[in-house]
């Protein structure tokens, strides 16, 4: 039975962390961007894997666009994610959760790439705390393909400095949707 999970946390987008690589589609317009056919489906599941995942709720995270193997995820400052309660700075690991998932997100939304995703690998370098009470913003592009696996590159930005928060690179599995075998039995 499908788990029934919270609705989405409320998010205004914020324009304080641009993304690099032009213009994505805000979430729920993926579809008016022109994507058809099996790039739309691919749209929508990395739209329904980020909303269905329970720690991006309980996170904040929210999709912020996402087509063509990128996506765009922000993670607003909370309180509770503080790491260091002397300087009020988010925790690594909050951060590096809005990376992994913005990476997973990238590889569902590629033309190319299955229709799941899990992380092989990924190595995040953090550059500089995130100023607190600014939003996290992670971009991240799935730019190759192979039968199995699919590579990412990423970037986490508060919007405060041209140096990121923190860069990743990843491989992640590439799952296909099960295919009929041919048998011979047409019944």
């Amino acid at each position: 039975m499908p788990r029934k999970l919270p609705p989405k946390p409320p998010h205004e987008p914020t324009d304080d962390a641009p993304h690099a690589g032009g213009a994505l589609p805000r979430d729920g317009q993926a579809g008016q961007a022109g994507q058809a056919g099996q790039a739309g489906h691919h749209v929508a599941f990395a739209q329904q894997f980020v909303q269905a995942l329970p720690h991006c709720v309980a996170l904040g995270i929210t999709l912020e666009g996402v087509g063509d193997g990128k996506a765009v995820l922000a993670m607003p400052y909370q309180e509770a994610l503080i790491g260091d309660p002397e300087t009020g700075v988010i925790h690594g690991g909050a951060v590096s959760v809005l990376m992994d998932t913005c990476s997973g997100a990238a590889v569902m939304s590629h033309p190319r790439a299955g229709i799941s995703t899990a992380t092989l690998d990924l190595r995040i370098d953090y550059m500089r705390p995130a100023v607190p009470g600014k939003t996290i913003t992670a971009q991240a592009e799935c730019y190759h393909v192979t039968r199995t696996v699919a590579f990412v590159r990423a970037t986490a930005n508060d919007g405060t400095s041209e140096t990121p928060v923190a860069s990743a690179t990843g491989a992640f599995t590439v799952g296909r949707a099960p295919t009929a075998h041919k048998t011979g039995d047409t019944a």
